[in-house]
Parts: C-alpha cells; sequence; structure tokens
C-alpha cells in the first residue's frame, strides 16, 4: 500500500465528515430562517432554547460522535493495513 492511497483515503473520509456536519448545520439555518418568517416572540425563543438544548444532548451530539468515532476508526485500520 502506498502513501498516495493513504492519502486519498484520509482525505476522502475528511470530506464526508465535513460535508456530513456542514448537512446538519444547513438544516438548523432553514430551521432559523422559518421561525425567522413566522414571526418569534420571546416565548418561543425560550421554548425552543430549552427543546434545543434537550434534543441536541439525546441525538445531535450523538451522531456527531458517531460520525467522528466512525472517521477515526477507519482512519486507524488505513494506518495499521499501512504500516
Amino acid at each position: 500500500m502506498n502513501m498516495t492511497f493513504l492519502l486519498t483515503i484520509s482525505a476522502i473520509l475528511v470530506a464526508i465528515a465535513l460535508v456530513w456536519t456542514l448537512v446538519i448545520f444547513k438544516q438548523e439555518e432553514n430551521k432559523m430562517k422559518k421561525y425567522e418568517e413566522e414571526g418569534d416572540s420571546l416565548e418561543d425563543q425560550m421554548k425552543r432554547s430549552q427543546e434545543y438544548e434537550t434534543k441536541s444532548l439525546r441525538s445531535d451530539i450523538p451522531l456527531q460522535l458517531i460520525i467522528y468515532a466512525i472517521f477515526t476508526v477507519v482512519s486507524l485500520i488505513i494506518i495499521l493495513i499501512f504500516i
């Protein structure tokens, strides 16, 4: 296995993690635009903030951890194969 292959696979994995993160960011951005269009009260903002904190701890953070754990494991496997 040569160094070019290792670097190519690593670059692909970084790109996948980046794109996945950007997709999640874009979804959140779209939600914010929707809230602005509907009109936003202070009470609605507080309610969403509390819901987001709960949801984030339950789903978003574990999803991000899974993304980067997969990236790390695959990278380590590739490095071990290379060595």
